[in-house]
C-alpha cells in the first residue's frame, strides 16, 4: 500500500488516484492494511480515500456509531465532495449505513461486506479477556475462514489495543451502541444502489443477515464468496474485488 498518512484540520487518512470518490470504512479492529489489496485496485481508476475513524479518540461518552457517522459527514464536507461511493467493513458498514440514512443525497452508492446494523456476535458476552493474548488469537482466527490470516502482526495489533484501557473501554463501548442501533426500521427507505459481498463462511454477521439486509435494502444486490469468513476483502482479495469492480462498472461507471 505504501500511502502516507495525511493530517489535515483533525482528519487523518490515506489517498490516491482520481476520479469518483469511494470512501472506505474500516471496522473495530480496522488496520488501515485490512484494504491493502482493495486500495491498490481501485485507486487505479477511481479516487479511494480510507480515513481513520475516531474509535479511540472521541470522549468515552461520545464513543458510538451515531457520532462516527458524524465524523464521516464532516470528512466528506472537508473534502468538498458532492456525492460519494461508500465501502464499509463490519463496524464501517453500519457507519456507512447510518451516514447513508441520515444524508442519502450525498451517496451514490453503499457497499456492505460482513457488516453490523443488524446482527452483533461479534465479541461474545466474554470480550475483552485482557492478558490473555492466546484468548485474542483465537477471537481473530475466527474471523477468517483460513486461520493463515490471523497472523502474529494483526493477533499483536489486537492484543495491545484490549490491553490498552482506554481503548478497551471505547471498544466495549461502541459494540453495546452498535448492538442497541438495529437498523432493521431504518433502511427499507433507503433508496441507494447497494452492494452486498459476503463470505459464505462468516460466522460474526452469518450469512443470514447478508439475506435480511438484501430483503429490507429496496435496491441492492448479494454476491456470495465461498471459503471466506467476516473481512472478504482481506482473505479473498481477488474474487471481492472483481465483483466489485463489475458493480461499480455498472453503476458508476
Amino acid at each position: 500500500m505504501e500511502a502516507e498518512i495525511i493530517s489535515e484540520e483533525g482528519f487523518e487518512y490515506i489517498e490516491r488516484g482520481e476520479g469518483e470518490p469511494i470512501i472506505v470504512l474500516h471496522g473495530l479492529f480496522g488496520a488501515l492494511s485490512n484494504f491493502e489489496d482493495v486500495f491498490d485496485h481501485f485507486s487505479k481508476k477511481y479516487k479511494v480515500l480510507i480515513p481513520m475513524l475516531p474509535i479511540y479518540t472521541l470522549p468515552i461518552l461520545n464513543t458510538n456509531v451515531k457520532n462516527i457517522a458524524n465524523y464521516l459527514h464532516d470528512f466528506i464536507k472537508f473534502k468538498g465532495f458532492d456525492k460519494v461511493n461508500l465501502l464499509g467493513n463490519s463496524l464501517g458498514g453500519h457507519v456507512g449505513l447510518v451516514y447513508s440514512v441520515a444524508h442519502p443525497e450525498k451517496v451514490k452508492t453503499l457497499t456492505l461486506t460482513g457488516s453490523s446494523g443488524l446482527y452483533e456476535n461479534a465479541m461474545g458476552d466474554s470480550f475483552p479477556k485482557r492478558g490473555n493474548r492466546d484468548f485474542i488469537k483465537q477471537k481473530v482466527e475466527v474471523t477468517f475462514y483460513d486461520p493463515k490470516f490471523a497472523t502474529e502482526e494483526l493477533v499483536d495489533e489486537c492484543f495491545g489495543i484490549v490491553n490498552d484501557k482506554s481503548k478497551a473501554i471505547r471498544i466495549i463501548s461502541i459494540a453495546k451502541s452498535a448492538i442497541r442501533h438495529n437498523m432493521a426500521k431504518e433502511i427499507p427507505s433507503l433508496n441507494i444502489p447497494v452492494c452486498l459481498i459476503w463470505g459464505k463462511n462468516d460466522t460474526i454477521t452469518p450469512p443470514e443477515v447478508a439475506n435480511e439486509f438484501h430483503e429490507l435494502l429496496p435496491d441492492s444486490e448479494l454476491f456470495w464468496i465461498d471459503k471466506c469468513g467476516h473481512a472478504p476483502m482481506m482473505e479473498q482479495s481477488e474474487e471481492f474485488n472483481s465483483i466489485l469492480s463489475n458493480w461499480y462498472d455498472k453503476t458508476i461507471g
